[in-house]
């Protein structure tokens, strides 16, 4: 029997695990281009960041922060162990983060970049496409920006 996951703050003494899920999912969903950034992101988030841990595990991260308008939230960084896909993991983190954002005042939007094959997920969940951009993240890597009202 598997336990439960549970959504806790991000660490430092995390950084090692979510770097490896991270490249676990690089190709096809991230760039190696994208490590060193994903990296210098994690000793100094911009907002909450979130680790998914179940048995002792890390198998999910990713955060949020509020933009200089003051009124959009961005997710930041969300991932799964890829050995976690389909399970049900992305769901909750994504119920997570948007569960701690309704806590926050004067929130009007939350916008998240990700790629096209990913995007269905986040339509499922209530976002909407509101930019494509070819090779926005690296040769043949195309971005999808998406929104949803809060």
């Amino acid at each position: 029997m598997t336990s439960k996951p549970i959504a806790r703050n991000y660490t430092p003494a995390d950084k090692a695990a979510c770097l490896a899920i991270f490249d676990g999912n690089t190709p096809p969903y991230f760039d190696p281009s994208e490590r060193p950034l994903f990296e210098s992101f994690l000793d100094d988030p911009r907002g909450p960041y979130l680790v998914l841990e179940q048995q002792g595990a890390i198998v999910g991260c990713g955060g949020f922060a509020r933009e200089d308008d003051g009124t959009t939230i961005s997710f930041t960084w969300g991932m799964v162990d890829r050995s976690q896909h389909k399970s049900g993991l992305g769901r909750l983190l994504t119920e997570v983060r948007l569960q701690r954002i309704g806590a926050l005042d004067n929130v009007q939007s939350i916008q998240l970049n990700t790629t096209p094959q990913i995007a269905p997920f986040f339509e499922h969940m209530g976002f909407r496409r509101t930019r494509f951009e070819a090779d926005g993240y690296a040769p043949g890597m195309d971005k999808v920006t998406m929104e949803k009202s809060a």
